[in-house]
């Protein structure tokens, strides 16, 4: 029975495998355009295909590359070309798109980037293959040379003006090389609404400033700030909230001086608010960030293999001045963030996936919290759990955790729900793996809605390098050559390579320039963005899109039959053929594309009403 049982698990994996390997290298997608020639195929497909570098041409043909999306949305597809012999000094421009009654998306709104690939030779999970697999894009700056009978996608970004008329425009992408010249059809249709700069799906996201200054020599402050605009651009693009939009203006708390005549009811922080309420201000305002993190002294903290007992000032928790320091602090806290507006955004993310035997500890914190700063969201990265009921009002478990039942008592008491995925969970359910499909990050947001799921959260973005696995200080990892994330910290000892999986906390990519960490001077340029980082803002503007329908029928009601008012409302729920369930969920992005354009007529004709 148990050899019997074993035969069956081995058969399942390998035909996980094989269907992992069949969707990368030989799905049926994509479409053959009328540029191809002899000596160069031109094809084009979706953004939610990982296309491999030996996949077989497309048999489907198409006039066009066609590319919809409302106004204020970014969308993107994959342009393909695969030559029989090498092509030296290739390039790719993209020209204006014209549109009704003359309307134009200028050219500058048309990104070209390439889609590079990393070396997997260490298969995140049995789920996935080694080999060659998509994630970074460059910007394309300048020519490159091609391989003979080699894909090579180009990833075409078209971003679309809030102002552009709804309807159809077209233009024209042109490719040439030595020897050779193409011209491809790129059709836009507009949707007839606007998507909003702010999202409504929280984000939050780790970012370490200190790698991207390492990897890309910058120790002078102008070249910081010039810098992380740079990021923070990338970060609201994607419509992707750091934990900190504040990193190079914090703000200055003074507390008195301490004696040991020093009475509790003197220890009264004073706050100096300029420097981080104007970069605030701008994160919120203008890159249109939903959330932030905060820090409060003498909590303590920690997470499930460590923790810091409180202290503040130096005196222990049960002392009168600990108390008196700690309510001021946080009563200031409150005062400042109501004054400007930002209770709904900030939280305190204090203690990280506690062990049960920390479930007192981490419930002594938010007690303290909740007495002193009441307003402040608490959240914590755990699931619902009995001995943690009334710490928390944001709980935050890890996907495949979530139980809807419990989280569906607890939000008849006010609190709120996020979920994040990190080294954890890995197949069959969705991640965030350069190896797996690439439907799998914006599948994510469907079933983020379908649950009624408030926020996501990945602990970082930009993992680039580990201290365990790369120890030596002077040659930090590649991530473009080794795009494993692999474990820092804890227990790991230095030189030891343990796996996280492949991507895991890297988003964005440093310059090429600065790939290895030693660039001749400083690189004053952004992030390279990656697949998996579209993938997550084309789920988060699909979930923004069922709010929209949803806000729509309710303020519609009364101008609809009862007939158009079910047929909407029907598209608010996320069909099988998306997401079945956590591990049930397609790997072609057809059914997602078909339902957002469902969903998008529906809001357009609404909006008529």
């Amino acid at each position: 029975m148990v050899k019997k049982m074993l035969c069956l698990a081995l058969l399942l994996v390998s035909q996980i495998v094989l269907a992992q390997t069949s969707d990368y290298f030989n799905a049926p997608y994509g479409e053959l355009l009328p540029a191809s020639t002899e000596g160069a195929a031109l094809w084009w497909a979706s953004s939610g295909w990982k296309i491999s570098r030996d996949k077989p041409l497309p048999k489907a043909t198409a006039r066009a590359i066609m590319i919809r999306a409302a106004r204020n949305e970014a969308e993107a597809v994959q342009l393909v070309i695969r030559p029989v012999a090498p092509l030296s000094g290739f390039t790719v421009h993209a020209g204006a798109l014209t549109g009704p009654s003359g309307a134009v998306i200028p050219a500058k709104k048309v990104d070209v980037l390439k889609v590079r690939y990393v070396n997997v030779t260490r298969p995140t999970d049995k789920s996935s293959v080694p080999g060659l697999w998509p994630d970074p894009l460059p910007p394309l700056k300048g020519p490159i040379n091609l391989e003979a009978n080699k894909n090579q996608p180009f990833w075409i970004r078209v971003k679309v003006p809030r102002y552009s008329p709804a309807g159809i425009y077209t233009g024209k992408i042109h490719l040439a090389a030595q020897n050779y010249s193409a011209d491809v059809a790129l059709r836009v249709e507009v949707y007839d609404f606007v998507l909003p700069g702010r999202m409504t799906c929280t984000t939050a996201f780790g970012f370490s400033p200190q790698n991207v200054f390492r990897y890309q020599k910058l120790s002078e402050p102008q070249h910081r700030r010039q810098v992380i605009d740079k990021y923070w651009a990338s970060f609201s693009a994607h419509h992707i909230s750091p934990y900190n939009p504040a990193p190079l203006d914090g703000f200055k708390v003074t507390w008195p001086k301490i004696t040991e005549s020093i009475k509790p009811q003197q220890l009264k922080p004073v706050f100096d608010w300029t420097a981080w309420d104007r970069a605030m201000e701008r994160t919120i305002d203008y890159y249109h960030f939903n959330s932030f993190r905060l820090s409060i002294p003498g909590l303590g903290g920690g997470s499930f293999h460590s923790r810091r007992e409180p202290q503040l000032l130096g005196f222990s928790e049960d002392t009168p001045h600990y108390k008196a320091a700690f309510n001021a602090y946080c009563r200031q806290l409150q005062q400042h963030l109501r004054h400007k507006g930002w209770l709904d955004e900030a939280y305190v993310y204090w203690f990280d996936e506690p062990a049960p035997k920390d479930y007192e500890f981490v419930m002594n914190g938010f007690r303290k919290l909740k007495h002193a700063a009441p307003d402040i969201n608490r959240m914590l990265t755990e699931q619902v759990e009995p001995k943690l009921i009334g710490g928390p009002n944001i709980w935050c478990s890890v996907s495949y955790n979530y139980k809807h039942e419990p989280a569906q008592q607890r939000r008849r008491h006010g609190e709120k729900f996020w979920w994040y995925i990190c080294c954890g969970p890995k197949a069959p359910y969705c991640t965030l793996f350069i190896d797996h499909p690439g439907t799998e990050l914006r599948v994510w947001l469907w079933q983020t809605w379908k649950r009624r799921i408030d926020g996501i959260l990945v602990w970082q973005t930009n993992y680039w390098t580990s201290s365990a696995a790369y120890p030596d200080r002077e040659r930090p990892q590649n991530p473009y050559e080794d795009p494993m994330g692999w474990v820092s910290g804890y227990s790991t000892p230095k030189g030891n390579k343990k796996p996280w999986g492949n991507g895991d906390g890297r988003f964005i990519y440093p310059p090429l320039v600065a790939a290895d960490a030693h660039p001749a001077g400083p690189v004053l340029d952004g992030p390279v963005d990656s697949i998996r980082w579209e993938m997550l803002r084309d789920g988060i503007e699909d979930y923004e899109y069922l709010v929209i329908l949803e806000k729509l029928l309710k303020a519609k009601k009364d101008k609809l039959t009862t007939e158009w008012h079910q047929k909407y409302a029907a598209f608010l729920e996320v069909p099988e053929a998306i997401t079945k369930d956590m591990t049930t969920f397609t790997k072609d992005p057809a059914p997602i594309e078909a339902r957002r354009n469902q969903i998008a007529r529906a809001i357009a004709k609404l909006n008529k009403l």
